[in-house]
């Protein structure tokens, strides 16, 4: 499949089946702030796309997810989502074709299955990328995902959803072609980066990365995402230790400090003002749910509550929820029943016809 059509600073997309059932890769050239990436990012589905070619769901993965969303890892344990993909789920994939593509500098790209481009993947010249590689954008990774949709020959998506980096990338979708994207599902995500991110794991991630490597960067990711109660449920009796050990066999340390880079950057306001976007949400009927964990040190409930209080008092048809976790943030993935009927809801939802748009 191809979409030929070239958008700004995305060009010959391309996305062709891979060697395994559901495997795909997407490739296209990239120019990034003025530098030419040959762009490979390798993704996964499940499901059919129908005749029509309108039951196509986008699920945006984590931080330190891959395309994994359902099925297994090759260690046998369920995909990060894998209670809500698949038949009878809330992603119910005899009804949708759901597909999740990587993004780029993807934390596991140590992986052997796992397909991205990043600063520690190699470079045309044989090297490795390195400080070479450009510092892409939300506005980016939202074209990549446009002409990922091209090249399946969708015309929208029936809905585009995630967790944490996942529901930020659903935001964005939301902000900038809400009438590509009618139901948006952003878990446990904000509209802008607050102070626990911007002013104390960003700092102090890039203050013990040069010293502690890989395994200082994995332990601070752990405890802002599971929390002393999530850390003591899952290593209580267990050592974390071997836990960390396993991830650093996958994980890319420059990979985690570009993205946390990218999450820096997350700020719908910067997208359009809250105003105009909420006007655009009306104009498009855009259905958006937000869900979010009531104990999270990467994204406190509050910022997303003040948000969908606004929307909603403008006439977005929003529907914002909150539940606590034992796993803190990482309730997201770890606690998906408390919003799988929700998140059914809203797929099920009716939504206006597909507008007539020129190619973003």
């Amino acid at each position: 499949m191809n979409d030929t059509g070239g958008r700004p600073g995305l060009e010959r997309a391309a996305l062709t089946a891979g060697d395994r059932p559901g495997a795909w890769l997407f490739s296209a050239q990239a120019t990034w702030a003025g530098v030419r990436v040959p762009l490979q990012l390798g993704a996964q589905s499940w499901g059919t796309l129908n005749p029509a070619r309108d039951n196509a769901v986008l699920v945006c993965h984590y931080y330190t997810g891959t395309m994994r969303a359902s099925g297994f890892n090759p260690d046998g344990t369920p995909g990060w989502w894998a209670g809500l993909v698949g038949p009878g789920r809330a992603l119910d994939t005899e009804r949708y074709f759901v597909i999740c593509l990587n993004t780029p500098s993807n934390v596991q790209a140590h992986d052997p299955e796992v397909v991205t481009t990043g600063t520690d993947t190699p470079h045309p010249d044989g090297g490795v990328w390195g400080e070479r590689f450009p510092a892409w954008t939300f506005a980016d990774l939202h074209a990549a995902q446009l002409a990922l949709m091209r090249a399946l020959g969708v015309t929208r998506w029936h809905a585009v959803a995630g967790p944490s980096l996942g529901g930020l990338q659903a935001l964005q979708w939301a902000a900038r072609t809400p009438e590509l994207a009618p139901r948006v599902a952003a878990v446990a995500a904000s509209p802008v980066i607050g102070p626990a991110l911007r002013g104390a794991f960003s700092p102090l991630l890039r203050q013990v990365a040069p010293t502690g490597g890989l395994d200082a960067a994995l332990r601070l990711i752990s405890f802002f995402g599971l929390g002393a109660d999530g850390l003591h449920k899952l290593f209580g009796e267990a050592s974390f230790d071997a836990y960390l050990r396993a991830r650093s066999g996958t994980a890319s340390l420059p990979h985690i400090l570009d993205i946390a880079r990218l999450v820096e950057t997350h700020d719908l306001a910067g997208v359009a003002p809250h105003g105009e976007l909420f006007a655009r949400w009306v104009g498009a009927g855009l259905r958006l749910l937000t869900v979010n964990v009531g104990v999270d040190q990467f994204f406190p409930a509050a910022e997303m509550r003040a948000f969908a209080h606004a929307s909603a008092a403008a006439g977005v048809n929003h529907t914002h929820l909150e539940f606590a976790s034992e796993w803190g943030h990482l309730g997201c993935v770890l606690d998906t029943g408390a919003f799988a009927a929700p998140l059914r809801a809203l797929l099920e939802a009716p939504v206006a016809a597909p507008l007539e748009v020129p190619h973003a």
